[in-house]
């Protein structure tokens, strides 16, 4: 009888340590499976809905999901990233950055294409990803950049022309790029009056109960300038082999006009894809631009 109360008490103190360990695991109360990955991980393309067209085509709208923190990838056009059936490139990205980045871009397919599938695949880090789009009458949404309110369904995308200087640049040179952007002044500026919150416990905020990777420096993210109204030019990497270095990236437009500076620190062939946005609505245009070694 002795030794089976031993027992009781030994398989008690595991019982204990296993969930003091446990409990141990999850900081601020996070689940142990919330683990979050600076590198290694896949790209998961995602198909996010499609658009009619005024001729009766239609667009799949696509965007992706790199599960890295920090890690940016570059999977250029080919067996990795490439669009069935048909021409592998349909424009996508090559170049990916961390975490979500919704509805980037569509892939207009005829009004004949039926209950067909559209599929985007992409291979980063050895690991192979998919996303399927068709014609699924529930997945018809609203084109990207408009929703529900007041005044809302009469605003027009920015108006958007993006001037380089030069077509080629050595890595010693810096490319200034110019952006020309008019708007209808639609939406109105939301109050810029104080508001307050009700007494009570701060409404759930996923990204701020998550902790960013360790041992990992934090990228500062610029603060969102205050321009023309509420317009935004934002610069990013759509295909390229490396990171570019825009300073700033992010700019309200002065007067009609936003411009930046990109650094390269390796040769290739870059596109750089500049956004005007009035917060709701965005027009994009892209420049193709070839860095040397040397000064061309």
């Amino acid at each position: 009888m002795q030794m089976r109360g031993t027992v009781r008490v030994a398989l008690a103190v595991i019982a204990v340590a296993v969930a003091s360990g446990r409990a141990s695991a999850q900081p601020d109360g996070l689940l142990s499976g919330n683990i979050k990955y600076n590198s290694g991980q896949s790209v998961q393309p995602i198909f996010e809905g499609w658009t009619k067209n005024a001729d009766g085509s239609v667009n799949f709208w696509f965007g992706y999901l790199n599960r890295n923190h920090v890690q940016e990838l570059h999977v250029s056009v080919g067996a990795d990233n490439r669009f069935e059936p048909g021409d592998a490139d349909r424009g996508q990205p090559t170049y990916f950055y961390p975490r979500f980045n919704r509805q980037l871009f569509s892939v207009t397919v005829p009004a004949n294409w039926g209950q067909k599938e559209l599929i985007w695949t992409l291979v980063a880090n050895g690991q192979s990803e998919k996303a399927v789009g068709w014609l699924r009458p529930d997945w018809e949404i609203a084109p990207p950049g408009t929703r529900a309110g007041e005044g809302n369904a009469e605003n027009q995308p920015p108006k958007l022309t993006v001037s380089a200087s030069g077509s080629q640049v050595a890595l010693a040179s810096a490319l200034t790029l110019t952006a020309t952007v008019t708007d209808d002044g639609l939406p109105k500026p939301r109050s810029t009056a104080k508001r307050t919150r009700p007494a009570g416990p701060p409404a759930f905020d996923y990204d701020s109960k998550l902790q960013p990777p360790v041992n990992v420096p934090q990228v500062e993210r610029p603060a969102r300038p205050r321009g023309d109204g509420q317009l935004q030019v934002e610069w990013i990497v759509w295909r390229g082999p490396v990171a570019v270095s825009f300073t700033p990236s992010i700019v309200a437009p002065d007067k009609g006009q936003a411009v930046t500076s990109a650094s390269f620190s390796q040769p290739g062939e870059y596109v750089l894809r500049t956004r005007a946005s009035d917060s709701l609505a965005f027009a994009v245009q892209d420049v193709k631009v070839t860095v040397g070694a040397s000064r061309p």
